[in-house]
């Protein structure tokens, strides 16, 4: 029914999740050549390493087969960089990201595809590039829903926000209703049977399974942390001297557990490290491992980033906190299949017997 095209694809998440809802990913387009495994390896489309800046209307078109019943839908989730709270106070005007926004809106108006979505982070609002690709949507006639949207609601085990866009040239759509708003899944509903692994040590059946190294002093205070709490728990010799200023009292969750009974806090390029957020183990005296947060992530407990010899937790981590959320991407495609679903229910009804 929907046959789909995914920009910015990464590892793989958001084609994922559409897979799981029923639309047909053809193809996936980084210009990080190094995701092109996962990509593949776990998903039915064909990995393009190539900068979106440079695809043409004719290559993108070729990916959508025309036949009648079938609806076009391009995706694309630009690298977040250049919105992220993360870069508040640094100058990003002349990052090389910003034009991806302008490209995809290029993309848009050449292909003229019948669906599209978007996803970023929640600051992408306050943003000109923002603004001008909603304007050039409505102009060409798509009827546009866009909202901030709070994963966990929808059964992700992780306190994430995210903007979320879609977009129809077939009548009005939206986002599905939150399933899980008052349900919430936490975090050893979804790794707690994982085997126990200590800090650098990895699991023999799986090489996702891995912690990092932990230092001497990392390993005392990790022992000395409590469950959801925060440096201000440990002994003194153990305190970082940055947290002893001022400024340190701003970062209460660095060095942190999370809790076992709630969702995670937001997964980042870094959850792999204990002094990068709240990525403590809650019972164990390590950080997560990258399986734990490709999880908490909702990827699939057989997820294959790398090959086993070539995986590393720099370049793993990136492919997990930049990912749009498996989850998410089947809360996306299930929006656009009842959307198309409904239309074509409307059309039926409008024709003649």
């Amino acid at each position: 029914m929907i046959d789909a095209v995914d920009l910015f694809c990464g590892a793989g998440g958001l084609t994922a999740g559409m897979r799981n809802a029923g639309i047909d990913v053809h193809a996936g387009y980084d210009i990080e050549a190094q995701c092109k495994h996962a990509y593949e390896v776990n998903n039915d489309a064909v990995f393009v390493a190539k900068d979106v800046k440079k695809l043409t209307k004719r290559e993108l078109s070729a990916w959508y087969p025309r036949v009648e019943g079938r609806y076009r839908l391009l995706a694309g989730c630009a690298p977040c960089q250049p919105f992220s709270t993360y870069n508040q106070g640094r100058d990003t005007s002349s990052d090389s990201k910003w034009p991806l926004l302008y490209h995809f809106a290029r993309l848009i108006r050449q292909v003229k595809p019948e669906l599209v979505t978007m996803e970023n982070v929640p600051d992408v609002t306050k943003h000109k590039v923002y603004g001008d690709f909603v304007k050039n949507l409505e102009r060409q006639g798509y009827k546009v829903w866009a909202n901030r949207v709070a994963c966990v609601e929808y059964g992700l085990p992780q306190h994430r926000r995210r903007h979320v866009l879609l977009a129809s040239r077939l009548g009005p759509i939206k986002l599905i209703e939150p399933t899980h708003r008052d349900a919430p899944v936490s975090v050893m509903e979804m790794i707690g049977d994982l085997p126990r692994i200590a800090a650098g040590d990895c699991d023999p059946d799986d090489p996702m399974h891995r912690a990092a190294t932990l230092t001497p002093i990392n390993l005392q205070r990790i022992l000395h942390s409590r469950e959801g709490g925060t440096w201000r728990d440990w002994p003194p010799h153990l305190v970082a001297e940055c947290h002893r200023k001022a400024s340190g009292k701003t970062y209460p969750s660095v060095y942190g557990r999370m809790k076992r009974d709630e969702p995670s806090p937001t997964m980042t390029t870094l959850c792999y490290g204990f002094g990068n957020g709240r990525f403590g183990h809650y019972e164990q005296a390590r950080a997560l491992s990258l399986r734990e947060a490709a999880i908490l992530q909702s990827f699939p407990r057989d997820y294959e980033f790398m090959p086993p010899k070539d995986i590393t937790f720099k370049a793993v981590g990136r492919m997990i906190g930049n990912a749009v959320p498996v989850r998410l991407g089947e809360v996306i495609g299930e929006s656009l299949m009842r959307h198309v679903e409904r239309y074509e229910q409307n059309r039926r009804q409008e024709i003649p017997a």
